[in-house]
């Protein structure tokens, strides 16, 4: 059977096209994705629960051979590679909505004041207002920058339902001088504010149970095929005419009018190049036939650089089981380096780090620079086969300024740290890894279960067992008082510990025609290939000031309204 479009990846890109194209009755849509299903009466517990630290340890719904680099490669010494990491990138249905922390805000309008200025021609901040609107169901808020009628509510945790822990925190921001914003997503200015999430009733709202629920897949010209994963674009000529995806242990040609890339900002660009999509020179190095010189592609991948300082927490101020969600508020502030827009650095406060007993003592101040200057990371095809996992450098801190940056915001969290209202509630505290060995500790296991049911047990003893204990098997190479009065110290442990905080984007960007990296033009059209589309947070120009699920809902009901508009 033949489609007028096919939208390969049901993410949370993927799920708005997919609802809003078949919305015309006459428009045959058939919806790929390479990991289960789910829908309204199957949704897994873990991912169900408002807290998220559960399904995002899940391999059932990973990728799990996907690895990347953080740190950058030395330009002096190429050879010294960094080390690679697991990469939690989602494949299951709703993509990184089904398994991420839920937070649901938009960035700053000087994110896309700044996309159009780089040649994404009609996305200024006036332009994607509308379709943050359109999204949304805000169930605490009204007004002009609120919607009330989108597919994905968004909420609040109240103050009343805070733990001790986080009560703290928020008198300690209010003593280093930031404001109550009771809205975060209310005008973008500096302060805290209580975490706006995609949650209803305790509940994940993924953009699969919001875009594709039951009336939207009872729709005859909606075809969904999960556990599908995709082979190889197919062309006839210079038009992209279909996909060869494998079901069931075997290959399957699929046609089309039109094809839409949904895949993320990893798998995007290593299907493109795949199908000679990219540049030339990488494109001859792995013998593949040039479809498109686009020199874009793959290129300038961003995430947001981020560290932590944790700290344990007295019982007594621990999460108290008046919600599920283990962040209840967050800040937002302005470094004052030249040039950088208010609010260019977020906090958000982790009062549960992890699922177990010890996640349950253990809080965390996780610190990212909302607005990076590092855009010198890549995507590239270690192999032409299409099960192989691309090479991923993000190339965190490649921009000096975002060192600074961090190790600034380091020193005002070690400060409020130290305040009477943190001092009160916690001990020890230690910069923070989200390392290999935490990501162990961090597998839903039954080993993992009693095991930190025993340290849990160790750590609410006696103080300097618990100091002992921390500083022994927690602390990896960096103190807490070593790195706020040794700057060296403090840099090392930046440059070694910063990871992203899963918002990969930009690495096939959309921007004007004589942009020679753009890939695609503003509503996703591939230049130089009739046919192909992208959709997905890959197109963004920059990363803006937010977590990327909410943006990338936007820029998918934005592109769905034009194409429906166009006919």
């Amino acid at each position: 059977m033949d489609y007028d479009t096919i939208i390969v990846g049901g993410g949370s890109a993927g799920s708005v096209m997919a609802n809003r194209l078949s919305a015309r009755s006459h428009h045959r849509v058939l919806l790929l994705e390479a990991g289960q299903d789910l829908t309204e009466d199957s949704v897994p517990p873990e991912i169900a629960d408002s807290y998220p630290g559960v399904a995002y340890f899940d391999p059932r719904f990973h990728w799990t051979g996907l690895q990347v680099r953080t740190q950058p490669v030395s330009h002096n010494n190429p050879s010294d590679l960094p080390p690679l990491r697991k990469y939690e990138q989602a494949r299951v249905l709703g993509g990184g909505s089904s398994i991420n922390g839920q937070m649901a805000n938009r960035g700053a309008p000087t994110d896309y004041d700044e996309w159009e200025s780089r040649g994404a021609t009609g996305w200024n901040w006036e332009s994607v207002l509308p379709y943050f609107r359109k999204v949304e169901r805000d169930l605490d808020f009204d007004g002009p920058l609120h919607g009330k009628d989108g597919r994905i509510p968004i909420r609040r945790i109240p103050r009343a339902q805070w733990c001790p822990h986080a009560n703290a925190v928020e008198t300690a921001f209010a003593a280093a001088g930031s404001r109550f914003l009771p809205d975060q997503n209310g005008v973008f200015e500096d302060g805290h504010f209580p975490v706006t999430i995609s949650n209803q009733n305790e509940q994940r709202a993924s953009a699969a149970i919001g875009y594709l629920d039951r009336a939207t897949r009872a729709r005859a010209n909606l075809t969904v095929s999960t556990d599908t994963t995709m082979r190889a674009l197919l062309f006839d000529g210079p038009v992209c005419v279909g996909v060869r995806a494998r079901v069931a242990g075997r290959d399957v040609d699929f046609r089309g009018r039109e094809v839409i890339l949904c895949t993320g900002a990893i798998h995007t660009p290593a299907h493109l190049l795949r199908a000679g999509i990219g540049p030339a020179g990488e494109l001859r190095a792995l013998g593949i036939d040039i479809r498109a010189n686009l020199p874009g592609v793959g290129a300038r991948l961003m995430d947001h650089p981020s560290i932590g300082l944790a700290s344990f927490i007295k019982r007594p101020a621990r999460m108290d089981g008046q919600t599920r969600r283990h962040i209840h508020l967050a800040m937002r502030y302005s470094s004052g380096i030249p040039g950088a827009p208010a609010g260019d650095m977020f906090v958000a406060c982790a009062s549960k780090s992890a699922w177990h007993a010890v996640g349950e003592q253990i809080a965390s101040l996780i610190l990212f620079v909302n607005k990076t200057y590092s855009e010198a990371g890549r995507v590239q095809l270690a192999s032409t086969d299409p099960d192989a996992e691309p090479l991923v450098a993000f190339n965190l801190l490649s921009d000096s300024r975002d060192v600074e940056r961090l190790m600034d915001g380091f020193r005002r969290l070690g400060a409020i740290q130290r305040t009477d209202a943190l001092r009160a509630v916690t001990t020890d505290p230690f910069p923070a890894s989200y390392s290999d060995r935490v990501r162990k500790i961090g597998q839903v296991n039954t080993k993992n279960r009693l095991a930190t049911k025993v340290i849990a047990g160790l750590l609410d003893g006696p103080g300097a067992l618990r100091s002992w204990l921390i500083d022994r098997f927690v602390v990896e190479g960096y103190r807490f008082e070593e790195v706020m009065r040794d700057d060296d110290k403090l840099e090392a442990f930046i440059r070694q510990a910063a990871i992203g905080v899963w918002h990969a984007s930009c690495s096939a960007r959309m921007g004007h025609a004589d942009d020679p990296m753009a890939v695609t033009d503003p509503t996703g059209l591939v230049r130089g290939v009739p046919g192909l589309r992208v959709v997905d947070a890959s197109l963004f120009p920059v990363v803006p000031c937010a977590n990327t699920n909410v943006p990338t809902l936007m820029l998918a009901e934005k592109i769905a309204d034009g194409m429906v508009a166009a006919g």
